[in-house]
């Protein structure tokens, strides 16, 4: 891969990273910081009932495994851009043959090729 499509490559892991930053901060920001009282806009003191708490729960787990999935991809965007300094992106884990720039285009954080991907999910069912 020439310098101008691994800069292409970069420009394009750096928008969707911001992109995945300013989601993650906004779940944090919703889920975390935010009280159970200040959610719900409740104004007493007393406790809530059983089914309010169990919902308000529910969504900040629900929040909180959304912000673990982000977390995951922006790793796998972190790794390819050190795959780019390296001078290794583009290249399958695997097999170490090129992965298809229309694959890139659309995956760019993708390590693995199109075939190797698929004995990957194989092997997972």
């Amino acid at each position: 891969m020439n310098k101008k499509e691994a800069k292409i490559f970069y420009d394009l892991l750096l928008k969707k990273k911001a992109e995945l930053l300013k989601g993650i901060e906004h779940i944090a920001n919703d889920a975390l910081k935010t009280s159970q009282r200040d959610a719900t806009g409740d104004l007493s003191a007393y406790s809530l009932h059983m089914a309010d708490v169990a919902t308000d729960n529910y969504d900040r787990e629900f929040s909180l495994s959304l912000a673990d999935n982000e977390q995951k991809l922006l790793n796998r965007i972190n790794a390819a851009i050190e795959r780019i300094d390296a001078n290794t992106f583009g290249q399958c884990e695997l097999c170490e043959k090129k992965i298809a720039k229309a694959r890139l285009k659309v995956v760019p954080y993708a390590e693995l090729c199109v075939p190797c991907q698929e004995k990957q999910e194989k092997k997972r069912r």
